[in-house]
């Protein structure tokens, strides 16, 4: 009778222990949304689209059927993804738009591009984040994390109210995450110069997407525009790439035990395109979707007059109504 050799025992053990883990994996993962619902007719902007959960979420825009606007800072990055959704989903109307969430200039240019471009906008998804840089300063002063995560995609939105309006039923989906729970509003040091923690910067920000998305759908509720705030979860991309943890050799004997429970990040973006397209969302007014399944925030997410304030200050801080008058000179010369 044949006795397998140690070796071979625990090679056995490990490959079954793989699978197991992949299974595993695909199940917590979740399943992908419905793919019977199309995009055809719609045009989606998409931010940070040229890695991670946003190129995967504009992947399945354009394999639905969508015409696609990948904004995003880098122009090479962006270019190689864009071939790469073209051939594989043989929709040839996906484009790349520069678009720097860390510069108000860069974001008000876009945006006059766009307009000049196109007359519809049906989704908007910002998308694009940062987590835990080095401390900084965005072009125009802002903290970087609360710049690019809240500020950037604030100006963005509102100079794309408009079209967003003139092409309803239309939406907004915001993505926040988790580490809103965590956050606090520092209103007395809102740029966090006095105190500056990487992580509590990042759950501000994200605190703020969330005020953010249920202000907005205030403002815009007799305007036939959903806003959705959603939360992929934890997923295996490169957000994490300032983290300490990341550029140490740590990361090679810790991601092997994460691996089994982050989504990868095409199912993690499954929930953007469920926000952005499932027929029952439509009427959406700032809900909080984990995965694809509805949720409350936090109770200072739930703050009314929180998110009033840090509106009100985020206005200010962008200059809004002067980028919107440029971008009306501009478009009318």
């Amino acid at each position: 009778m044949w006795v397998p050799s140690l070796p071979v025992t625990i090679a056995s053990a490990v490959c079954a222990s793989a699978g197991i883990a992949c299974l595993f994996k695909d199940y917590y993962g979740g399943s992908p949304y419905d793919r019977s619902v199309t995009a055809d007719g719609k045009t989606v902007i998409i931010t940070g689209a040229n890695t991670g959960i946003g190129r995967e979420a504009a992947w399945e825009f354009a394999k639905r059927g969508a015409k696609v606007f990948m904004a995003c800072r880098d122009m090479e990055k962006c270019e190689t993804s864009r071939r790469d959704i073209v051939m594989e989903t043989r929709n040839k109307y996906v484009y790349c738009r520069p678009c720097d969430l860390a510069s108000t200039e860069s974001i008000r240019n876009f945006v006059q591009t766009f307009k000049s471009e196109e007359p519809h906008l049906h989704v908007l998804v910002n998308n694009a984040g940062v987590m835990e840089p080095p401390r900084g300063v965005t072009k125009d002063g802002f903290e970087i994390q609360l710049g690019v995560n809240h500020l950037g995609h604030f100006l963005l939105t509102n100079l794309l109210l408009d079209t967003l309006e003139a092409s309803s039923p239309s939406r907004v989906v915001v993505v926040s995450g988790n580490a809103h729970t965590k956050g606090h509003i520092h209103k007395s040091d809102l740029n966090m110069t006095n105190d500056y923690k990487p992580n509590a910067a990042y759950a501000q920000s994200k605190l703020a997407n969330m005020l953010f998305a249920r202000e907005l759908a205030r403002r815009t509720l007799e305007k036939n525009i959903a806003v959705i705030a959603v939360d992929p979860g934890f997923s295996d991309t490169n957000l994490t790439r300032h983290m300490p943890m990341s550029k140490s050799m740590t990361r090679y004997f810790v991601y092997p035990f994460f691996w089994p429970v982050m989504k990868s990040a095409r199912i993690a973006s499954q929930v953007i395109v469920h926000a952005a397209l499932d027929p029952q969302l439509e009427k959406c007014t700032g809900d909080y979707y984990v995965g694809m399944n509805k949720t409350d925030p936090s109770q200072e997410a739930q703050d009314f007059e929180l998110a009033y304030w840090l509106w009100k200050v985020s206005e200010k801080w962008t200059k809004l109504h002067e980028h919107k008058a440029e971008i009306a000179r501009a478009l009318a010369a």
